[in-house]
């Protein structure tokens, strides 16, 4: 069987490139992914694969039904939203829309998920079980996942794989990791509110600046001294705003920032943590505040059977060499966790990085792939695919 997906894909190649090269060119934002969805529905409906618009807001779902030997329900999801950002790789197939550009792959996870969807579709015999291909709308904005799943589109799932492209990985390789992957990622916005005064007299007024500044260096501080190291926290505040004039005491500050976190329990806890220092720093100089915490995506946690399932394709795939142990994880966040909150599932890497030129993040201006990756992507996806009815 592993032979036959093989062959499958390598003979698909050149249909996915032009797949993903279209879709690079077209790019469209956190929910605004309407072409996009459309030309993907068209290129799985053309698999004979029953699709259902409408899910997820921009997103849909495919539904490759199986045999009936086997009740369970495997998902397959691939993410399809760019980046508002210019792109500046100069390839022919570059963005054609102002200020938008897949930064971060989404067009080679849709197109790993149409790629998959035609292997599997064209082995010549039905899966035991359904395969359920979700394509997402606004990962980046770490909002599709759950439109997703508020429309039904986990229903009856018994477990889920997911792919993100990874340039600090070389193409034709995957990495995989059990447990943690990326972080819980939460927002965070505090006001500071003191009391106006001239500057030369700070004594008879309450400043808002001095006491934000206490905030920020405190919950810094606090985080090395009272949480358990082995549970990274990491508060970055990113922007800071107070102050009207340089001789007068500024009376209000609002600072926003980020919370990355990566265990469950500290997770919950950093809520009520952070309005404690907050509150008691406030109280002993006379000033108010306001806080407002918003809970982003969990952090993935990589079911160990799934993650082992994967790991045990991808070496039979391509051989141990080219299967990384992630030692690791990412303080990155990835709104898959949402699908994991309803069935068990894994999230592995697929290496893109390129040898014949530098290789730059995800969600800079000049990332690029080396597209063989797709072959690769789609071979591990389905080879996992088939494995997990083995179980």
């Amino acid at each position: 069987m592993l032979t036959r997906i093989k062959d499958l894909a390598e003979s698909l190649a050149p249909r996915l490139i032009e797949i993903r090269r279209h879709i690079h060119s077209h790019p469209e934002l956190s929910a605004q992914e309407y072409q996009t969805a459309a030309y993907a529905a068209r290129c799985l409906s053309s698999c004979g694969i029953q699709v259902q618009e409408g899910i997820g807001k921009t997103g849909f779902v495919g539904e490759l039904k199986g045999d009936g030997s086997d009740e369970r329900t495997l998902a397959i999801r691939a993410d399809m939203d760019a980046l508002p950002i210019q792109e500046r790789t100069n390839l022919e197939f570059a963005s054609q829309t102002p200020g938008v550009m897949h930064a971060c792959g989404h067009d080679v996870h849709t197109t790993l998920g149409l790629g998959t969807a035609m292997v599997l579709s064209q082995l010549g015999e039905s899966p035991p079980g359904n395969v359920r291909f979700l394509f997402q709308p606004a990962e980046e904005i770490a909002q599709g996942a759950s439109w997703m799943i508020q429309d039904g589109a986990m229903k009856d799932v018994s477990g889920i794989l997911g792919v993100h492209v990874f340039p600090s990985i070389p193409a034709r390789s995957v990495g995989v990791r059990k447990g943690a992957l990326t972080a819980a990622a939460d927002d965070l916005e505090i006001v500071i509110q003191g009391d106006s005064g001239h500057g030369a007299r700070p004594h008879e007024a309450v400043d808002a600046i001095w006491i934000a500044s206490l905030v920020v260096t405190t919950l810094q501080q606090a985080i090395s001294r009272t949480h358990n190291p082995l549970h990274p926290v990491v508060l970055t505040i990113g922007n800071i705003e107070g102050g009207q004039a340089a001789n007068v005491v500024a009376d209000r500050v609002r600072m926003s920032g980020t919370v990355r976190s990566l265990h469950p329990e500290t997770h919950a806890n950093l809520p009520a943590w952070i309005e404690k220092i907050i509150a008691n720093i406030c109280d002993t100089y006379g000033a108010s505040y306001e806080m407002n915490y918003q809970r982003g995506a969990p952090s993935v946690q990589n079911d160990f059977a799934l993650t082992q399932l994967v790991e045990g394709a991808a070496q039979e795939a391509w051989g141990s060499d080219h299967v990384h142990i992630l030692p690791e994880p990412s303080l990155g966040a990835e709104d898959f966790s949402g699908y994991l909150e309803e069935a068990p599932g894994t999230m592995f890497r697929l290496g893109v990085g390129r040898t014949d030129q530098p290789n730059y993040p995800l969600h800079h201006p000049q990332f690029e792939i080396d597209e063989a990756a797709i072959v690769t992507g789609v071979v591990t996806l389905a080879y996992s695919a088939y494995k997990y009815w083995q179980q």
